[in-house]
């Protein structure tokens, strides 16, 4: 009986620490970053709900919503998975064409929010403007990352978002298996590293 009274006890605790609902409080997010979007992506692999920081990354939460309110990333694909590091999406088609984009955003990676494991933040190239549709997903904490100098290499990536429910999907598309892909295959014109084997589809982002 009094082993059972010290079980009882340790589930409480648990159930403490360890809430049946996990989902971050939007409530306490709000107070930490003003204004916030929630948004929900449904991939083929599960679904998972972001939350925009709106006051913090003005800029770049309008460009994503703008992408989402065109139905822009519907049928675009994760199109690169580096384990412990990022899985990256919004700009390819399943057929792996390049939709056409916006023009590019300025880089708010000044904003002090840091590329922590299940932040999002956005993709750009070496130029430090360059950012459109395409975003990332943390699943480290990416240091690196993050504003260090005005430099195209030290200015770092564009945190906007966190994931708030559904990390074990973005787990589980980590886990995926990846190769090489050509987006010209024929003329072998175009490869790509780190390309999940079976395609990963975003199937929609919708404001919640």
């Amino acid at each position: 009986m009094k082993q059972a009274a010290i079980i009882i006890c340790i589930l409480i605790i648990f159930a403490a620490i360890y809430p049946a609902n996990a989902e971050e409080s939007l409530e306490e997010l709000k107070k930490q970053m003003g204004d916030i979007t929630v948004v929900t992506m449904e991939t083929s692999r599960g679904t998972v709900k972001l939350a925009l920081f709106d006051s913090k990354s003005p800029v770049t939460v309008k460009n994503f919503l703008q992408y989402v309110d065109e139905e822009f990333y519907d049928s675009t694909i994760i199109h690169r998975i580096i384990p412990g590091f990022i899985i990256q999406g919004g700009g390819l088609t399943a057929e792996f064409e390049l939709k056409k984009t916006h023009d590019s955003i300025k880089n708010e990676a000044v904003n002090g929010l840091k590329n922590k494991r299940g932040t999002i933040a956005m993709a750009r190239t070496g130029i430090i403007d360059s950012a459109t549709s395409q975003f990332f997903i943390n699943l480290s904490d990416n240091d690196i990352l993050d504003h260090k100098n005005d430099t195209p290499t030290g200015y770092g990536y564009a945190v906007f978002g966190k994931v708030v429910s559904g990390m074990d999907v973005i787990d589980d598309i980590a886990d995926q298996p990846t190769g090489e892909k050509f987006m010209d295959p024929e003329n072998k014109r175009g490869l790509y590293y780190d390309v999940p084997v079976e395609t990963i589809l975003i199937r929609s982002i919708r404001r919640q």
